[in-house]
């Protein structure tokens, strides 16, 4: 009885039938939101329970809970699933129904119209005694009023005239237990504090948090309309935390009737709020129709849609129709979690989006993928969103001085006050065991974070956020990185020991006491990458500005200079052969069985829970779950690259670049959606078709649920974000950089053409990509002329005129695999390059 998702169109997803085993994937799939707040596809007519999870979240919207595992008592901080507005039932002649009952369901199909942000379902029904019912629902989060959300629903009586009851209400007996491994934790995060009934239309629902004392209230407002003659009886049913309006009317063959349900939800964290009960019924009051209230949600998200415009055509038939419509599906969700309405939240990008419980909707490095999407189109709300991060720059700095070191160290996982959220330990579902987690020292995410202020301020020319805001973090970061670098003697190197990468599987050397690993290369190079940014940091602010911060923070000349030190001997590994290792030592693990592991388990992308569950660890063999040594590939352009190994004395031969690429490709599960995102980056130019297999793997990540089962729990918001970055960066080639826009198209046939638009330096432009030709134009109206490159060609572009540009072929532009600095071979190691371009052993500085 049930399809898989299909297409009508390249802006809608169909679901046909119901199959209790899909239905968590499907809920987050059709998930509405507006950046303020989200509910997920679940039917009105059922709890929380089996194949259903009805959650409904808000931004930024935490709590603390405690539980004791083992004889440790943990404590987390989650993203709170609130009251259920959905809340609506139906009973024939006294009868409630439960319509999705195999024994009464007769047609079910879930249409998502992404281009209105609306939600539309087909359901028929019979009875035992054979009366059958059609309903029609839509719904919607509304993007232009942040408070509002509806539900219509019709009802049609196909063969039988008689009684029909319909029951709409607010639930607040609500949990979080949308992710199976945490069911057996503390869940319960709200006391409902008030149900009333505030006129005959309308019920209101008060809920506190138990810990962090958040109010959020919802108000509902439920009318019946269906024709002359239709007086619904009415009767107010109040339980446990749960309020709800019973409406009884005489229904008529073959006649409609509709169920209109406006809801307003607020909560305390709003600005402008006296409290958000009175601000619920206000904004219920003035709040028109269905219809009308849809309207103008149609029109916001017409607005958003032309700003993130992406287009597919003349590609190859079907193809192309399902990869279109699969972007707009990421980018859909992306606005659904990260909207205007977030100029003023201060919440930060979940992981896993506002869609379900995963990962407690902490925020990780996942910021890293999105802000690129969002800074060329939105750049006031990538700002709103680095804001989050500057707002906890003091967390980060008691979080550094707590480890005994400078600076500022921000935390792997963040929630509402930027403290260390990182869970302590994590259950195997496979072997049932409660194990430690070290994941808390993946220091690398303050490197995220000053790299995101700096590409921001690049892409914007925004000195005002880098002098007021964005400087102050991006030193804090370097000052705590050169912290954590400590000399070693022997090799006359800085190694940064004792942490994690990107890669979570190595988290410590076999049989060593405490955990961690030495010399992530990933970690190590961007730190380099971000002492080199801090000096120009410094040197973009204005005079008057700079010697505030200095002093302010207290850098002195030491310092400084010491940071250009380590930008001279900072530790690089290297295999033997030239490789780019991930972490010192990583050649020197076991191999594991490849072969043998993917004849008995097939899927290895949790191969980490596959070992422990044999009473072994991942952590004792060279297996990734994301290769991080190639994260080097994805985020810095050639020459940074270049410039940076060879400032440190390093040099990478040809034949090391692409034994670099297959070695980690060879030992990666992919165990992360953001894996096959970086591989089909590293691997666009040199192998073109291996790469497009990653691109789409990453593109349908969630759409196929590819992890098998972790859809359910909330979408991807980085890889469903990086694959459209993925076209516009990689395929298309757009880079800024020197105060201008650049471009170095290398798009694939199989696509079509590309169009898109941007917006740079306050200028809106379109862009159409075919093949090795990019033509860009911009919008008529005020604006200063921009810069555009491609290749060598750099050009000024007015407002309202437009340039043509044809990439030479094998221009080197931004290509993902940097080109090699050559240089002699000692041993099969690369040798060193002295800053005066002598090859040898660099200088000690004095």
């Amino acid at each position: 009885m049930t399809d898989p998702a299909r297409a009508q169109d390249d802006w809608t997803l169909v679901l046909d039938g119901f199959d209790p085993a899909d239905e968590g994937r499907r809920e987050a799939l059709c998930t509405l939101g507006n950046g303020y707040q989200a509910v997920r596809g679940a039917v009105p007519e059922r709890e929380a329970g089996g194949a259903h999870y009805p959650g409904t979240y808000a931004a930024g919207f935490f709590n603390r809970l405690r539980d004791e595992v083992g004889n440790a008592v943990v404590e987390t901080e989650s993203m709170v699933n609130l009251p259920n507005w959905l809340m609506l039932r139906v009973a024939v002649e006294g009868v409630w129904i439960d319509p999705l009952d195999p024994t009464h369901l007769l047609e079910h199909r879930v249409t998502l119209d992404m281009r209105r942000g609306l939600l539309s379902r087909v359901l028929r029904f019979a009875d035992a005694a054979g009366r059958r019912t059609a309903m029609r629902q839509r719904r919607f989060v509304h993007m232009g009023c942040r408070h509002l959300a509806g539900l219509q629903t019709v009802v049609t009586p196909e063969n039988w005239s008689g009684r029909l009851r319909v029951r709409s209400g607010l639930d607040g007996r609500v949990t979080n237990s949308g992710v199976a491994r945490y069911r057996d934790m503390a869940g319960r995060h709200l006391r409902t504090t008030t149900t009333d009934e505030i006129d005959p239309e309308t019920l209101l629902l008060v809920a506190r948090t138990t810990q962090s004392e958040l109010l959020v209230a919802e108000a509902a407002r439920t009318r019946v309309e269906g024709g002359e003659g239709v007086r619904p009886g009415r009767r107010t049913v109040r339980e446990r935390s749960r309020i709800s309006h019973d409406l009884e009317l005489e229904v008529t063959e073959g006649r409609a009737v509709t169920v209109e349900k406006i809801v307003a939800l607020v909560t305390s964290r709003d600005v402008a709020v006296s409290h958000p009960a009175l601000t619920a019924v206000e904004q219920l009051g003035e709040a028109p129709c269905f219809q009308a209230l849809l309207t103008g949600h149609e029109l916001a998200w017409d607005q958003l849609w032309r700003r993130f415009r992406v287009d597919l055509s003349d590609g190859r038939g079907p193809a192309t129709t399902e990869t279109l419509r699969t972007l707009r599906l990421g980018l859909f969700h992306v606005l659904q979690t990260v909207s205007p309405h977030d100029l003023d939240l201060d919440a930060g990008i979940p992981a896993r989006g506002l869609h379900g419980e995963a990962y407690r909707g902490h925020v990780f490095w996942d910021e890293l993928f999105v802000l690129p999407l969002l800074t060329l189109r939105m750049p006031q709300l990538a700002r709103a969103l680095l804001h989050y991060r500057v707002r906890r720059l003091d967390a980060a700095r008691r979080a550094a001085r707590l480890v005994g070191h400078r600076g500022a160290m921000f935390p792997w996982q963040s929630g509402s006050d930027g403290r260390e959220e990182s869970q302590r330990v994590h259950l195997n579902p496979r072997s049932g065991r409660w194990l430690p987690d070290t994941s808390h020292l993946q220091r690398h995410v303050g490197l995220a974070v000053a790299y995101d202020v700096w590409q921001y301020y690049q892409a914007t020319g925004d000195l005002d956020f880098l002098t007021g805001h964005g400087a102050e973090v991006v030193l804090e970061v370097a000052r705590f990185f050169a912290d954590l670098a400590r000399h070693d003697p022997a090799m006359d190197r800085y190694r940064i020991r004792g942490v994690m990468g990107p890669d979570e599987y190595s988290t410590r050397y076999p049989g060593a006491a405490e955990p961690g690993i030495d010399d992530n290369a990933y970690t190590n190079v961007m730190a380099v990458w971000l002492w080199h940014r801090a000096r120009d940091t410094l040197a973009a602010l204005p005079s008057t500005r700079r010697a505030e911060l200095i002093g302010r923070l207290g850098l002195t000349p030491a310092e400084l200079l010491h940071w250009e030190d380590l930008c001279r001997r900072m530790y690089v590994p290297f295999r033997d052969d030239g490789v780019l290792e991930q972490f010192h030592g990583a050649s020197r693990l076991a191999e594991l069985d490849w072969a043998n592991y993917r004849r008995r388990y097939g899927d290895l992308q949790r191969l980490d829970r596959i070992l422990e569950a044999e009473g072994r660890s991942v952590d004792d063999y060279q297996a990734t779950k994301q290769a991080d040594a190639l994260m080097l590939f994805y985020l810095l352009s050639a020459d940074e690259l270049r410039e940076l190994l060879g400032g440190m004395g390093y040099a990478l031969p040809p034949e090391a670049i692409p034994r670099t690429i297959d070695h980690h490709l060879a030992r990666t599960v992919h165990g992360s959606t953001l894996s096959a995102l970086v591989h089909a980056w590293v691997l666009a130019r040199a192998h073109r078709e291996d790469a497009l297999d990653h691109f789409e793997r990453a593109l349908s990540s969630d759409l196929a649920d590819v992890q098998g089962g972790t859809t359910a729990e909330g979408v991807h918001l980085g890889a469903m974000a990086g694959s459209v970055d993925l076209l516009q960066r990689c395929f298309a080639g757009l880079e800024t950089r020197a105060g201008a826009l650049w471009f170095n198209p290398h798009w694939p046939e199989r696509f079509g053409v590309l169009e898109f638009s941007v917006e740079y330096r306050g200028v809106t432009l379109d862009v159409r990509v075919s093949g090795r030709e990019v033509r860009v134009a911009a919008a008529p109206g005020p604006g200063t002329p921009v810069r555009v490159g491609c290749g060598d060609d750099v050009r000024l572009l007015r407002t309202g005129e437009a340039l043509r540009f044809v990439a030479a072929s094998g221009a080197a532009g931004r290509p993902a695999i940097p080109e090699p600095v050559i240089a002699p071979v000692e041993d099969g190691r690369p040798q060193p390059i002295g800053r005066d371009g002598a090859i040898g052993r660099p200088r000690r500085s004095p």
